[in-house]
């Protein structure tokens, strides 16, 4: 295809794409002429996940770079690839400010029995979250949350299954980002929505006495 039918099935404008084959996210195509190139399926799937990095999940230009040019080293690796994806895997310049101890988060994951790494970014948000509400006079044990993080469990195999089949690396990748972080303020929605559904089951009869 050429840049004008690469730009209209992607979304993204030619403007764009250009200055994304100056950076080096998009490699180039197979030259036609001396101003002219074609481009292909896999030109059009690399396209959709630099998107969905930089416009979903607000990364850099140059943080968007390792992380393709780390994927294309672990394409046949799908956990790391899917880490890289979703920031379960640091690279250089996306590194955490510093975080609580901890070591609740630790006793958490420990008595979940999950496979989580140490320098996993959520660890840290889960730490600042505890400590933040101990500050406030609002300490919650760890263990508080161990129905909560059942639920999580549950939620990760429909993500994960949402998965299956995809074979084409950069799709995977696409796909994961955009289910997880496009789906997190529905998923939010839904728990508001379910609040307020019990709220109702168990206080409303006696309001409206």
């Amino acid at each position: 295809m050429r840049m004008s039918e690469l730009s209209r099935r992607s979304g993204v404008s030619v403007t764009t794409i250009k200055y994304y084959l100056r950076e080096g996210l998009l490699p180039v195509g197979r030259q036609l002429s001396a101003t002219q190139a074609e481009y292909d399926e896999n030109h059009l799937r690399r396209l959709r996940l630099i998107r969905a990095l930089i416009g979903v999940r607000g990364l850099s230009v140059s943080t968007t770079r390792e992380v393709l040019g780390a994927l294309a080293e672990d394409t046949a690796d799908t956990h790391r690839l899917l880490g890289l994806t979703l920031g379960a895997i640091q690279l250089a310049d996306e590194t955490e400010p510093d975080s609580p101890e901890p070591a609740e988060v630790d006793a958490l994951i420990e008595k979940l029995g999950w496979n989580v790494r140490g320098s996993a970014p959520a660890r840290a948000t889960l730490a600042e979250t505890l400590a933040s509400l101990r500050t406030l006079g609002s300490p919650l044990d760890w263990r508080v949350l161990l129905p909560y993080a059942r639920l999580a469990e549950e939620t990760a195999v429909l993500d994960l299954d949402q998965l299956a089949g995809i074979e084409d690396p950069l799709e995977v990748a696409e796909r994961a980002l955009l289910l997880t972080v496009l789906l997190e303020p529905a998923l939010m929605a839904l728990r508001r929505m379910a609040q307020e559904n019990e709220s109702a089951r168990r206080h409303a009869d006696a309001t409206d006495n």
